[in-house]
Formats: structure tokens, C-alpha cells, sequence
């Protein structure tokens, strides 16, 4: 596959796509430190450094307690970097996303519609796409440089899938005291963060069906909801997770920051999650580089990413965003 640049679509910086082997996030890293080191200062803009290593020594003490897969990795990123904030960021977990999946406009196979948000500055004119060399085959993932998880991609002949934070646990009914509960309560979790198992997935699962077992199946820190579409027009699913339950939702479905099982409560994510899915449910999955149907409230200032991906192609379109503006050119790949 090989990047397309389209010529009418403004000025705005290029999203790289580079190849990468299995221990992409320090490959990433060395490979566009610039890159890392510009993110950082815009998502750290304005926060003490002294707040940024307290949370950071929490976060490598969360990970350290549970004996983190991943924990290694992260220390390399957070030597190469040199800096506060590797470890926090590593596993931060405050976004809001919208995503379909359904069957592609030929009804001969399966897409996902993803749009990213989230309150960091700089994630969206700072993406990058790494192809990453895996076990089960190689797989695309948007990230950015040092990142050890896996928030949306797309795995040619596999899967594609996105990552949306869940509803925060109604624990007391109080937005901030529910928030302190549930800090608690991933304090607790001896499992993997959501982004890792969608790394996990990406990298080990073969098909549709493994990949839709293990979103379902391995335990996680903290609820989840992971958006999944095959190669064929039916495989497609919402997973709704918490830390050792599941509800599937199967079919061309809808994903915001609200949940969809009945009994489940929580406090929706995101601006307007409702109104974001209402939108969504009317958006096509044709590849159109132009993202016309991006409007609000699913595009708003928080938004950083969008993303079509098909699997059965391998092909993908994406676009970084800032401030509910393009900050980068439409990053068009073809199988």
C-alpha cells in the first residue's frame, strides 16, 4: 500500500505513514522524536511540572503494582523522552469518540467510521500512521510517537477497530465524587488499560472471530466499548465492556460514550454523546476524502482524528483535527 496525497485538499501537514516492527511505540519514537517532543509541550502547556511527575510516579506505580506487560516498554519511552508526563499519557483515559460500523456503500464489505476526541491539545496535528509488522500480520494504527497502546486501526484480510472510553460508574451519583470512586476502583484492577488489549488483538487475533472473542472475553482495567468490523458485510459489532462482563451488540451499530445495554449506568463521556450517535447513525461509509458529513455535534473542538477504514482492502482515509478544524491533509491509502 502506498500513501495518496490528494492535490485539492489545502496545505495543512502530512500524516506519516512508516513502517515499524513489533516494538513500535520506541520505534516511532526514534524515529520522530520531534514530533513526540511537540506533542508533549502542547498537551502539557500550562500544567506544573511538578503535578506532571506526581502523576507520572502514580501511574508507573499503577503499573508496576500489577506487573504491567507493558511496564518496560514505557521506561524505555520515558528515558528516551526525558521528560514528565511519558508515564501519565501512557495510560491517560479521558476521551470521547463516535464510531460506526456497518457494511460498505457495495454491500461487499465491512467499514468503520471513527472519530476521535479528546481534551489534549496536539493529538490531532501530530498523528502519525505506523504499519506494524505483528504475529498475526501486519495492521495500521494511528498514533503518535512513543504511544505503547492501540486506539483505532485497521488490519488488512483481519479487522479494523476502534477504542471509545465508556461511561464513568455511577458509584455515589455525584459527577466528582463518582470520578474519585472510580479512580479508586482502576487502582484495584490487576487487568490490562482498554488500549492494550486493543493492542493485544490487533497483534495476536487472525480473524473477525478472534478478534470479537478477545474484546469480549479478556479482562480489562476499566470499562470500555470497542467498535469491531470485519472483512464480510455482516461482521460488524459494538462490544461494550466492563472489567469482566461484555454485551454485544450485533450488526451495523452505533458507538458513542453512552451505554446501549439495558441495566448499565453511567455518566456519558463527551460532548452531547447522544446527539453524536443520533448523527452518526446517518453517516455513510463511503471514502470520501473530504469528510463533508463531519459536522457538529460529532465534530466539535475536542475533536482530533477521522478515520474510514475497510479490512477486507486494507484501505484507509484520515485526517488530524484541532479546534474543529483540519490540521492536516487527508491521508488516503489504497490497497
Amino acid at each position: 500500500m502506498l500513501p495518496i496525497k490528494p492535490a485539492d485538499l489545502g496545505a495543512e501537514p502530512t500524516i506519516p505513514l512508516i513502517d515499524v516492527g513489533p516494538n513500535f511505540a520506541i520505534e516511532t519514537l526514534e524515529r520522530d522524536m520531534a514530533r513526540a517532543q511537540m506533542l508533549l509541550d502542547s498537551a502539557t502547556h500550562g500544567v506544573p511540572p511538578r503535578a506532571l511527575v506526581t502523576l507520572d510516579n502514580i501511574s508507573r506505580r499503577w503499573l508496576a503494582k500489577w506487573d504491567n506487560a507493558h511496564l518496560a516498554e514505557i521506561d524505555r519511552v520515558a528515558e528516551l523522552l526525558d521528560r514528565p508526563g511519558a508515564y501519565f499519557l501512557s495510560v491517560n483515559y479521558e476521551w470521547g469518540c463516535t464510531c460506526r460500523v456497518a457494511a460498505s456503500p457495495d454491500g461487499r464489505s465491512a467499514r468503520l467510521v471513527r472519530v476521535l476526541d479528546w481534551r489534549t491539545p496536539g493529538l490531532g496535528r501530530y498523528v502519525m500512521a505506523a504499519r506494524v509488522a505483528a504475529a498475526a500480520g501486519p495492521f495500521v494504527t494511528l498514533t503518535w510517537p512513543g504511544y505503547t497502546g492501540v486506539l483505532q486501526g485497521v488490519a488488512r484480510g483481519r479487522f479494523s477497530a476502534a477504542l471509545n472510553q465508556a461511561p464513568m460508574r455511577k458509584a455515589i451519583g455525584y459527577y466528582y465524587l463518582d470520578w474519585a470512586a472510580n479512580r479508586r476502583r482502576v487502582w484495584s484492577m490487576p487487568h490490562d488499560t482498554p488500549s492494550h488489549v486493543l493492542r493485544l488483538a490487533f497483534e495476536q487475533a487472525r480473524d473477525y472471530a478472534q478478534a470479537k472473542r478477545m474484546l469480549t472475553e479478556t479482562p480489562v482495567s476499566s470499562p470500555a466499548i470497542f467498535s469491531l468490523a470485519g472483512i464480510e458485510p455482516q461482521q460488524t459489532c459494538v462490544i461494550e465492556r466492563r472489567e469482566s462482563e461484555a454485551r454485544i451488540h450485533e450488526g451495523a451499530q452505533i458507538a458513542a460514550n453512552h451505554w446501549q445495554s439495558f441495566g448499565w449506568q453511567g455518566h456519558a463521556r463527551g460532548e452531547d454523546s447522544a446527539g453524536r450517535a443520533c448523527r452518526m447513525a446517518a453517516v455513510g461509509t463511503a471514502f470520501d476524502p473530504t469528510f463533508a458529513w463531519l459536522k457538529p455535534p460529532i465534530l466539535n473542538d475536542r475533536t482530533r482524528l477521522v478515520m474510514i477504514a475497510d479490512a477486507q482492502s486494507g484501505a484507509f482515509i484520515a485526517r488530524g483535527y484541532e479546534t474543529a478544524k483540519a490540521a492536516t491533509e487527508t491521508l488516503v491509502v489504497a490497497s
